[in-house]
């Protein structure tokens, strides 16, 4: 009868190597290494902190010196990323930083009605941000994150992979000039330092996968006291 149990085990694992081998046939279509860190790259530790890039709802500050009537303390991005000027009309902020915002609206004031305008953009409000994680995670979700998040503080969010994780097949998508995009990363190697931590936008999700080889152990552990209680009876009968 332990000898049934045995291959009791042994077919369960079987299974779930072949199942596991589908799986990472279709993983291999998603990009690794350079080529992912080229979609979804970490963050440059030598970007000047105030390179913030304007997102659609985000809220402006626009100052025009000497000129109340073109200033506006409380100016929104609107959801497709564009905002509203008296004279100017709609112009295109998300995507820019404030200094490009601030260049661009000076050029079209001067083109027709300010001789030497001096404009200064700020971001009063920046727009709430958003990463999900989904898959093997013990807290799968929605959250709210800010300019630092990388892939292991969001994954931390969601309280960690589960114990049948599949910690080579994280992969992070991402919209890139309106296409997806989709990277993958062994989260074993970034949590040794053996491979950077990448960036995480508002937009991004994140995506863990299951690991048939864990799952089945799994399984199989918590189904081998029954079995052997069922073995056992057998035995007495």
């Amino acid at each position: 009868m332990i000898r049934l149990g045995r291959i009791h085990g042994l077919v369960a694992l079987c299974l779930a190597f072949s199942l596991g081998a589908c799986t990472t046939s279709r993983m291999k279509a998603v990009p690794t290494g350079d080529v992912a860190y080229g979609i979804v790259p970490p963050a440059d530790p030598d970007a000047p902190r105030t390179s913030y890039i304007i997102v659609p709802n985000d809220v402006l500050r626009l100052q025009v010196f000497q000129e109340p009537d073109l200033s506006n303390d409380e100016l929104p991005v609107d959801n497709v990323g564009n905002i509203q000027m008296p004279l100017i009309g709609e112009i295109r902020a998300a995507g820019r930083s404030s200094s490009e915002l601030a260049s661009d609206i000076a050029y079209r004031l001067r083109q027709q009605y300010i001789v030497n305008p001096q404009v200064v953009v700020s971001v009063s409000e920046p727009a709430a941000r958003f990463v999900a994680v989904e898959g093997q995670v013990e807290k799968p979700g929605v959250y709210e994150i800010d300019r630092e998040y990388t892939l292991l503080s969001a994954i931390a969010r969601a309280e960690s992979p589960t114990d049948v994780a599949n910690l080579d097949e994280v992969v992070v998508f991402r919209t890139i000039n309106g296409q997806r995009m989709a990277a993958r990363f062994d989260l074993r190697d970034i949590r040794a330092g053996l491979a950077p931590d990448p960036q995480i936008l508002g937009g991004d999700a994140v995506v863990i996968g299951f690991s048939s080889m864990k799952g089945a152990w799994r399984d199989f552990l918590k189904a081998a006291p029954v079995f052997n209680a069922f073995v056992f009876a057998l035995q007495r009968n």
